[in-house]
């Protein structure tokens, strides 16, 4: 019975998905929010469900979610902080929103708290937008939501006016906020500098102590300009890149893959394509470098993009194809980019695990492993499972 309940288990799979959410912590992706396509409809997916997949056995699992439950939502921000997956705004029935939630991410029960503030005010509802983690606190940019026409000074180019509709202005913004989880306070931080053009659906990375974010959309343009902004100093600058760039995209991610360099993933072109190509941006040299990869015939936009061990990044669901039209081709499979050379230790244990079914004689050795390492193994044997439908692809 224990059994079978364990195979069954490995044989899940998370739902198709676009807009959602996304943290790596330790060994496990979690997964929360989006969107996904319904008898030629587009329905968020329910907000009281939690995917969790484990990196190591390439295992899923759904939990019911408790607490004060946020509405189910896309566009939302994520980040890890002290053990917690927090989210900020995203869209829900209602438009945007600019809601603070968290969950703790340990055990086996996942209950959601609302944040409320005691300091500051709230950034006006929003969705699309990029946010970085820096001494304890989560630094926030840019994105697509509305003010009250009293809100928005004209002659302060913070506010790209979209739409105008009943004394509410929509549009795209390059505001940066900060959230401070110990003292429950909103600040809004000086720049310096000459701050990115205001825009949404970006990409963002952290190094060090720097945010970068790279591209994204404002009206009908789509970026391709990479800017970064100095957490200590709030010094913003743009980084001339001297070789060839990337071309401009929105919904497409930026993940750290070494000390001093970014990965780019693919996202929607400036002429409505979804794109896989993947680039490397060596932030000491300001150059752009193409990677070759195996995923060229998986074009993903409105993904997630993730940092795991070993300079992996793990990219998950999103859209293959132009996500505005309708039944769109959305995605529940996870991409892992290798992009640094592994450590020995995880060659062998790879090695072993993915043959040990093969070799009666290499699995007969299993049991001389000591029992730490050979629990590891044999958890790590479960990735490569032939019954398993495969739902990661590793590079």
């Amino acid at each position: 019975m224990e059994s079978s309940l364990f195979e069954s288990r490995l044989e899940l799979v998370a739902r198709e998905r676009s807009g959602h959410t996304a943290v790596v912590e330790g060994d496990l992706l979690y997964v929360w929010g989006g969107y996904m396509s319904l008898d030629d409809d587009e329905v968020f997916l329910p907000s009281d469900e939690f995917w969790v997949y484990d990196l190591v056995q390439g295992a899923w699992q759904v939990f019911h979610m408790t607490g004060e439950v946020p509405p189910s939502m896309s566009g939302s921000c994520s980040c890890s902080l002290n053990g917690h997956m927090y989210i900020f705004g995203g869209c829900d029935d209602n438009g945007q929103t600019n809601q603070i939630y968290r969950v703790k991410l340990s055990g086996d029960h996942y209950a959601w708290t609302k944040v409320v503030h005691r300091v500051g005010s709230a950034p006006s509802p929003r969705d699309k937008l990029s946010c970085w983690v820096h001494k304890g606190r989560i630094i926030y940019f840019g994105g697509y939501g509305h003010k009250l026409v009293a809100e928005v000074d004209r002659r302060n180019r913070s506010f790209i006016v979209d739409d105008i509709s009943e004394g509410v202005m929509w549009g795209w913004n390059n505001e940066v906020h900060m959230f401070d989880p110990t003292q429950s306070s909103w600040g809004q931080p000086q720049t310096h500098g000459r701050a990115p053009a205001p825009r949404a659906a970006q990409a963002c990375a952290m190094l060090g102590n720097r945010g970068y974010i790279c591209g994204g959309r404002v009206k009908e343009t789509r970026k391709n300009d990479i800017h970064c902004l100095d957490l200590d100093s709030w010094m913003w600058s743009e980084i001339v890149p001297v070789s060839s760039v990337p071309v401009g995209r929105s919904w497409h991610s930026l993940t750290a893959a070494s000390d001093s360099s970014l990965f780019l993933f693919g996202g929607l072109s400036v002429d409505c394509k979804p794109m896989s190509d993947g680039w490397v941006f060596d932030v000491e040299t300001k150059t752009w470098g193409e990677v070759e990869h195996p995923f060229k015939n998986k074009p993903r936009l409105w993904h997630t993009a993730c940092p795991g061990k070993d300079s992996d990044v793990i990219v998950f669901g999103g859209s293959c194809d132009y996500i505005l039209l309708v039944d769109t081709g959305h995605c529940n499979d996870a991409l892992v980019f290798q992009m640094a050379p592994y450590p020995l230790f995880r060659i062998c244990e790879d090695y072993i695990a993915k043959n040990a079914r093969e070799y009666d004689a290499l699995r007969k050795q299993l049991p001389l492993l000591p029992p730490k390492l050979c629990a590891s193994v044999r958890r790590r044997m479960s990735f490569y499972r032939p019954s398993k439908k495969q739902h990661t692809q590793v590079f």
